[in-house]
């Protein structure tokens, strides 16, 4: 897959907002990639407020727009946080989304990194507005979304794997964001009619053995998978569980003590308004770990990484 090259961080400037550019920081220092960072102002808003203010709302515009970028320029030039990475700034004046998803664009971005909370945009936990939809409208590249202040780099990765080549996508991305950390691999799995069985009267026994060759199968599955990701053995740990994959990902996260879950989104159709499914709806919103969303449109549904 393509290295990572450039990376595009997204800030409203707040607290929260700013551990995502702390982030992109360490990763650029790990993958030598160009980094950008871009904070978008919506100040055409104060226009409405001019009967209000009493004042030129074009000189407040202005002022607002100066302290912005030389906030950002303050937040980039921080030796304590840039890891020696020289950042680009990049200062917008119009609606986040938009100008965000264009940004990336030009740029050719191959990860855009945001944060969980903020102030403005992205004020809201995942599953709100605004960043929900800049999940969904960044169908081909990569969103990491940043839920913790970073203290190192990455050191064990989650990814729930369904066997498809975004996949082996997911993984290979992982290692290159993160070439020292540990890397678990699950796939989770339900069983069709598995519950009803016990209703129709078969045995337990059968069932736990229809289970257990299900399981061994997909284990086998997972082996190959991580080979055609480049992972030799020894390199993962495999998982193979029966269950709920959400539920899984979220005792794993805590288990293993992992730092980023990468999960796909499974878009079918290449349409803006793409809903994220089930599954990563809930690792978004319940997820204490970042959580990266790989895109992966066409990927058929049905286990672990189902979305």
């Amino acid at each position: 897959m393509k290295p990572i090259t450039r990376i595009l961080a997204a800030t409203d400037l707040s607290a929260p907002a700013r551990h995502a550019v702390d982030r992109g920081f360490y990763i650029a220092a790990d993958t030598h990639a160009r980094y950008t960072v871009m904070h978008a102002t919506e100040l055409d808003a104060l226009d409405s407020l001019s009967d209000l203010l009493g004042a030129d709302t074009r000189e407040i515009k202005q002022r607002l727009a100066d302290d912005a970028r030389e906030t950002l320029q303050r937040l980039l030039s921080n030796p304590a946080h840039n890891r020696g990475v020289a950042a680009d700034a990049r200062i917008v004046s119009g609606a986040p989304l938009k100008f965000i998803a264009d940004e990336a664009d030009a740029l050719d971005a191959d990860l855009l990194v945001v944060g969980a909370r903020g102030e403005s945009f992205l004020r809201h936990a995942l599953l709100g507005s605004t960043a929900s939809r800049l999940l969904r409208k960044s169908l081909q590249r990569p969103v990491l979304v940043v839920k913790q202040p970073p203290h190192e780099s990455y050191r064990c990765l989650l990814i729930p794997v369904d066997f498809s080549p975004t996949s082996a996508q997911a993984i290979r991305l992982g290692r290159q964001l993160a070439p020292t950390a540990e890397i678990v691999l699950l796939h989770a799995f339900e069983l069709p009619y598995a519950g009803k069985l016990r209703i129709a009267g078969v045995e337990d026994a059968v069932i736990h053995g229809y289970i257990q060759t299900a399981r061994r199968e997909r284990r086998q599955q997972l082996h190959q998978l991580a080979a055609s990701a480049g992972l030799a053995s020894g390199e993962y740990a495999p998982l193979v569980r029966h269950g709920d994959p959400a539920q899984l990902i979220a005792a794993l996260e805590q288990e293993q003590a992992c730092d980023l879950v990468i999960i796909g989104k499974h878009g079918q159709h290449k349409a803006e308004e793409l809903l994220l499914g089930s599954v990563t709806k809930h690792v978004l919103a319940e997820s204490q770990c970042d959580v990266l969303v790989t895109s992966d449109i066409g990927t058929p549904q049905g286990h672990a990484s189902d979305a």
